[in-house]
């Protein structure tokens, strides 16, 4: 009947024995283990060294209160939302809205009725454990789906309406391992995959640290977005610092899984929900993406090629360098256009 208390550690803090024991004997048999303290100072030490799942607090200890260890417990990390219950006596009531106000959830009269304590103790365990599964559910999310998709995945489950798609300015950056299919016949698979995830892992980290983000991973390579303000900025030099972190790999590492192409073009793309109600990808589509995408292709092993929007959105700044223009035909646009190798220029990054 009360099976969230099974398996949990409750300290009890009373300063009389009498106390502590019969609520050691209302618990036990019921799968709980009690640990017991007459003092704030030993329920402090004893919260220190044990991992407590619930508490239950008297009111009036000798010396501090048990409101003062209360604010003392909520002021350990880790015992943030762990359940507290006050114990008091009818003529304490006056004290109930500061033991609240301390971060005491709930509150039991003595004489302690068994059923009563039970209950109150099983009802906040159980939703506890519903909160610590919410937060890990939503750190999941956060490393499972991309940072616009977790916004809207929460906007959807508070509102239950679907944003329509819109237009949005941004900078894409693809990058792709050159002579992936190649390797993946010379390397065993697990050691591939390893080397991959820890590959991706990298850029994943140098993409956040200039405040993009990156919309999926597709086989060997990644899609970043970049908005807002010094968006192309921010895209070129994340693509410099990817470009230098495998370089700075490949010459530790035989393998070719460091040898990346990246391509970068700025424009404007529609931003919303594809798919349907059984699953649903938010992602940008349009004539930046796909051009981003064949800039990535016709980039060499360890070079970063852009378009001209990007390379006019960074003219000037010392930290870049570009080759001169070329003209090339990239498939599934119409005229040639020019392109341009980015490097790493004379200034600092």
């Amino acid at each position: 009947m009360y099976q969230a208390l099974t398996g949990k550690t409750i300290l009890v803090v009373d300063d009389l024995a009498t106390i502590r024991r019969l609520v050691y004997g209302f618990l036990t048999p019921n799968g709980a283990r009690v640990l017991e303290a007459d003092s704030v100072e030993e329920a402090l030490r004893q919260a220190s060294e044990h991992s407590i799942d619930g508490f239950v607090l008297d009111i009036r200890l000798g010396g501090p209160s048990g409101i003062d260890l209360c604010r003392a417990i909520r002021a350990m990390d880790k015992y943030r939302t762990t359940p507290i219950i006050f114990v008091t006596a009818l003529d304490e009531s006056s004290a109930l809205q500061d033991a609240l106000d301390a971060g005491g959830d709930d509150f039991i009269h003595k004489p302690i009725h068994p059923a009563i304590l039970r209950a109150r103790l099983n009802s906040l365990l159980q939703k506890t454990a519903y909160l610590r599964q919410v937060e890990l559910m939503g750190l999941s999310l956060h490393r499972y789906v991309c940072r616009r998709a977790e916004e809207i995945a929460r906007v959807y489950a508070t509102t239950g309406v679907l944003p329509a798609p819109k237009p949005h300015e941004v900078c894409v950056l693809f990058t792709d391992v050159r002579g992936f299919t190649e390797l993946s016949q010379r390397l065993d698979m697990e050691t591939l995959f390893r080397a991959l995830s820890e590959h991706l892992a990298a850029q994943v980290s140098l993409v956040y640290k200039h405040e993009g983000y990156v919309d999926k991973f597709s086989g060997d390579g990644m899609m970043a977005v970049f908005d807002g303000e010094d968006m192309a900025l921010r895209s070129c030099l994340c693509a410099l610092d990817i470009l230098d972190f495998a370089s700075a790999r490949l010459e530790k590492d035989a393998t070719t899984i460091h040898q990346l192409g990246m391509g970068i073009h700025k424009g404007e793309a529609m931003i919303g929900n594809l798919g349907s109600n059984e699953h649903l990808d938010y992602t940008l589509v349009g004539r930046t993406v796909n051009l981003a995408a064949r800039l990535c292709g016709a980039a060499d092993r360890l070079s970063i090629v852009v378009s001209q929007a990007v390379r006019d959105a960074v003219a000037g700044d010392p930290r870049m360098s570009f080759s001169e223009g070329r003209e090339v035909v990239v498939r599934g646009f119409n005229r040639p256009m020019p392109i341009f190798n980015l490097s790493r220029g004379t200034a600092s990054g």
